[in-house]
């Protein structure tokens, strides 16, 4: 039987779901409500048997996605990359949307082909959001000076040991890893958004919300960048300060032409 390997990138509102990663057994036995769950059940509809999905990365409870990625073996050679679109999207319910399908090659996986991902932290300050946006941001009632939390951010650059702010039962084997750039910007068009984006190897359990907090905490107590770096290379979690909560945060792209620097 002829499998074509088929690339999906996915968005999804995280609020109502318990992460990306199925979950069987998570509810005293019984299933949660999860991304993948949802989508490899609309797949199942679909093409009539079981499939399995390979996601790029994992978003915890109530993180949103705009450009999660994931592979699966269709048993169909009959079906245009394309029409998944449309089918998957008339399947599953409206906090999913397919946005692109396309064939990849028979060995590609899109965990272990990723070669980093990129992460956007939305802040509305000053100003609330408005109801419908609500959902998608941490509110903070002031503006932040950009120009000392970017100078902290100087310090989330190459390979670094991120113990810090690993969650307490992160079971990475390394808590190392290799930070393409990371930088605070205000919005365009919401000049009161505060935006912070972080491009990385992989990330550990909620290291973008615990280094999101910190930042947003250390500029609000008037600390500097030499501060922040103190905390950065002490790798003890009791240095970190909150954790930003998961409203704001999302997976915003995936990239597969870079370098591959960890496992």
């Amino acid at each position: 039987m002829t499998m074509n390997n088929i690339l999906l990138t996915v968005s999804y509102d995280g609020t109502d779901f318990c992460g990306w990663q199925r979950q069987d057994k998570a509810d005293d036995g019984n299933p949660v409500r999860t991304v993948q769950g949802e989508i490899e059940a609309a797949l199942e509809k679909m093409l009539k048997v079981p499939v399995k999905l390979y996601g790029s990365g994992r978003t915890d409870s109530g993180v949103h996605a705009m450009g999660q990625c994931a592979n699966f073996y269709s048993p169909s050679d009959k079906i245009p990359p394309e029409n998944y679109i449309r089918a998957l999207n008339g399947l599953l319910p409206p906090d999913i949307r397919i946005m692109e399908a396309c064939g990849v090659d028979e060995k590609f996986n899109s965990r272990f082909n990723a070669t980093s991902r990129v992460y956007r932290y939305f802040i509305q300050t000053v100003k609330p959001s408005l109801a419908s946006e609500s959902r998608y941001r941490w509110y903070l009632h002031y503006r932040p000076d950009i120009e000392v939390l970017n100078s902290m951010c100087s310090h989330l650059r190459g390979e670094i040991d991120c113990a810090t702010f690993a969650a307490a039962g992160d079971k990475s084997l390394s808590t190392s890893r290799y930070i393409d750039d990371a930088f605070f910007y205000w919005d365009k068009v919401n000049p009161d958004l505060l935006v912070f984006q972080i491009e990385a190897s992989s990330f550990l359990w909620k290291m973008v919300r615990s280094l999101t907090g910190t930042l947003i905490q250390s500029e609000q107590k008037g600390k500097d960048s030499a501060y922040f770096k103190s905390i950065l290379e002490s790798c003890d979690r009791k240095n970190a300060g909150v954790t930003a909560p998961p409203t704001g945060l999302f997976l915003y792209q995936i990239k597969f032409d870079g370098i591959r620097r960890h496992v």
